[in-house]
């Protein structure tokens, strides 16, 4: 379904993650045999966050960023903000569920107010958004001048001698996984149909640039296909 476009594309996106929340998280732990943890920690360490800040973890899904930070800053204010939500009853259901503020949102027209948290990340939602300046430009405007943008998200493999073995992953595995595990073969066959065709981590980081970003840097986790970005909104004179 990579070929819809706009709000068709959207409304395809929403309703396929409402299916699979039941088995997302069991999912992601299986796709990427169990790293994904680590990457959120890191996402986490790159936000800078202080011990009593406030973070918004767009796209949050299930929570997991959101959790992660919760459990490195105890006293921190998280909220999780998604369009999808069954994905976010789910979240709400598990351990410090409670200690998120969770609101449904559009990642374009976000309802908050300029420059009010901290530092904003999001998980595996840039390659999903129909407007990724778009995105990104709502984030810098809810983050405080000086605070940070993290975007953890895949990447279309890189050509070296191991992407046969990525792509035989890719279009072959977890289809499969999915629908063994979560009943749903064709949402698992979008989601890396979606990250061959998402733009490289260089044309990322341009985009995040073009959204008001300086210092803009990233890391590849996975075998390149894990790129995890951080930008720092400039202070204001």
């Amino acid at each position: 379904m990579t070929h819809l476009e706009g709000h068709e594309r959207a409304a395809y996106v929403r309703a396929m993650f409402g299916r699979i929340a039941h088995r997302y998280d069991l999912m992601n732990r299986l796709m990427t045999f169990g790293r994904d943890r680590a990457w959120r920690e890191y996402v986490v360490r790159q936000a800078g966050l202080p011990d009593d800040g406030s973070l918004l973890d767009v796209a949050t899904g299930t929570g997991d960023i959101a959790f992660e930070a919760l459990r490195q800053h105890p006293d921190l204010m998280a909220v999780g903000a998604d369009f999808s939500l069954p994905m976010m009853r789910t979240g709400q259901r598990r351990s410090l569920g409670e200690r998120v503020l969770w609101c449904q949102a559009d990642a374009l027209a976000l309802p908050f107010p300029d420059a009010t948290f901290d530092a904003v990340v999001s998980g595996y939602l840039m390659r999903n958004v129909i407007d990724v300046l778009a995105a990104f430009r709502e984030q810098v405007r809810v983050v405080r001048p000086g605070g940070r943008v993290v975007c953890l998200d895949t990447s279309p493999p890189p050509h070296n001698p191991l992407r046969p073995l990525i792509m035989l992953h890719f279009r072959v595995v977890i289809p499969s996984l999915g629908r063994l595990v979560a009943g749903d073969g064709s949402a698992y066959a979008y989601l890396p149909e979606s990250t061959e065709q998402f733009k490289t981590p260089d044309e990322l980081a341009a985009l995040m640039r073009e959204a008001g970003l300086e210092n803009v840097c990233y890391r590849r986790f996975m075998f390149g296909t894990i790129a995890v970005h951080t930008g720092v909104r400039p202070l204001e004179e």
